[in-house]
């Protein structure tokens, strides 16, 4: 069956072949794991929200895709990603992040930062971008963050900066991890993720928010 074929343990260098050949690499354990160490280029859409609606949004349907998870989640990960269609999985990581990092391999991080340190980044010149919806901004954003949902992030972002510093954020900290895994996937270096989302900053970091965004 296609479930079976799809349910395949894979080596380290069967995964790295993979990825040699174009497969992407679908990081499906929760953010707070994801971002203690990654292999690097793997997107994270975590198995604990709306993870087949993200994975269908970013992901083309088409994409061969290698997964990396928790042991035990990988059955379920690939139930979920069959749901919406996607049907080209080469397999995942057999023994999950911990067999890449017994073979050596270098892993890659991302830095959380929790909401009372924003002012802080922003004193230092680094830009916030908000990967919340338009609509979830009217109540509110940080003063000067770029509000680029997570839907049309990668559209967006040629039009950013790779050297520039960003602190990236959502609601409550699991869209932004999908971003700031795609934003360091595509080059970018210093891409920070801001603990609990807009709703940490809220009531951690008040002296941070704007006025509500104007839909010019």
């Amino acid at each position: 069956s296609l479930l079976e074929k799809n349910n395949r343990p894979l080596s380290v260098s069967e995964l790295e072949e993979a990825v040699a050949s174009g497969a992407l690499i679908l990081d499906t354990r929760i953010p707070d794991e994801f971002e203690k160490g990654f292999i690097k280029g793997s997107i994270n859409i975590g198995l604990n929200g709306t993870f087949a609606i993200w994975a269908g949004s970013i992901i083309p349907i088409e994409k061969q895709l290698v997964l990396v998870a928790d042991p035990g989640k990988e059955q379920e990960s690939i139930t979920r990603l069959a749901r919406v269609g996607f049907e080209n999985i080469k397999g995942y990581l057999s023994g999950g992040i911990e067999s890449w990092e017994k073979s050596g391999k270098a892993i890659d991080k991302i830095i959380s930062i929790n909401p009372s340190e924003l002012s802080a980044g922003i004193a230092l010149g680094e830009k916030v971008i908000d990967v919340r919806k338009s609509a979830e901004a009217e109540n509110g954003m940080v003063k000067d963050a770029d509000l680029l949902p997570l839907s049309d992030l990668k559209e967006n972002l040629s039009n950013l900066d790779p050297t520039q510093s960003y602190l990236v954020h959502c609601a409550g900290g699991y869209r932004s991890m999908i971003a700031c895994s795609i934003m360091k996937a595509q080059g970018f270096k210093n891409v920070k993720n801001v603990l609990k989302g807009f709703a940490g900053i809220k009531s951690d970091c008040p002296e941070v928010i704007g006025e509500p965004v104007a839909n010019a």
